[in-house]
């Protein structure tokens, strides 16, 4: 089964309406690129990107970068599912590690998000990944298997879910694992799905890596099997890192 690449870019609490024009700069470079692109900019401004997009008559998917559990009710500051997909989010990204750390979400958190989503029909993009700690003490498949155990629900459409493989030790820090240890997390998540869902849709659920993903080391990333693309954060904020990052991954062999 050939998987569809993805690249796709959080910019976390980054971008007002003027970073928009980055936006524009990415289509002009890429216009009609070989792969799915996705930006998950804040939620202010997710209708107006979509409404750029449609405007500039680009492929490029809009998502979200976290939701509520529940669909409606006294929750201040929180966002639903439906509210995002009525916004013209077609992804969400739920489970990062800075979640997880900063507002003490549970796996069990994630999975009640993750079916909200998918009730929303939008694309889950779960993210996985061990601390330094958890690194050095040799825990990597271990946190991953936990994680993956708790925060997917019991049942899987891979058409509706991407597992974003992102070791929090290297997230915006410069720190990348080696391309072996990259090769055994994806494969280790490859076949945990499979044991739980079949081959069938464990082979079509898509992986990404994440982690200080940059344009100097995509291309070594991408070459790693089972990496189907990746989850960027700081270099999805500029047109020509982005682009560069797309385009190694176009030009990276099908999975």
């Amino acid at each position: 089964m050939t998987r569809r690449k993805l690249a796709a870019g959080n910019w976390k609490m980054n971008g007002q309406a003027a970073e928009l024009a980055e936006l524009e700069a990415l289509t002009s470079t890429c216009p009609t690129p070989g792969v799915d692109v996705l930006i998950c900019p804040p939620a202010t401004l997710i209708d107006r990107m979509t409404g750029l997009l449609d405007r500039l008559g680009a492929s490029t998917a809009t998502g979200g970068q976290d939701c509520h559990s529940a669909e409606t009710g006294a929750h201040t500051g929180d966002i639903a599912a439906t509210m995002l997909a009525d916004a013209g989010a077609t992804y969400v990204i739920l489970g990062h590690s800075e979640r997880r750390q900063d507002h003490g979400e549970s796996n069990a958190d994630v999975q009640a998000k993750i079916t909200a989503a998918w009730s929303a029909d939008l694309i889950a993009i779960l993210c996985i990944g061990e601390t330094e700690a958890e690194y050095k003490t040799g825990q990597t498949l271990d946190i991953l298997h936990q994680q993956l155990a708790g925060s997917l629900p019991d049942s899987a459409d891979a058409a509706r879910l991407v597992i974003a493989y992102e070791p929090v030790w290297a997230i915006g820090t410069g720190l990348v694992p080696t391309l072996d240890e990259i090769a055994a997390a994806h494969g280790f998540i490859r076949s945990a799905l499979t044991t739980r869902y079949g081959a069938d849709t464990a082979q079509g659920i898509r992986l990404l890596y994440g982690g200080s993903v940059k344009p100097g080391n995509a291309t070594e990333i991408f070459s790693v099997p089972d990496v189907d693309g990746a989850l960027v954060g700081g270099a999805s904020l500029k047109a020509s890192d982005f682009s560069a990052i797309i385009t190694a991954l176009e030009a990276a062999p099908a999975a």
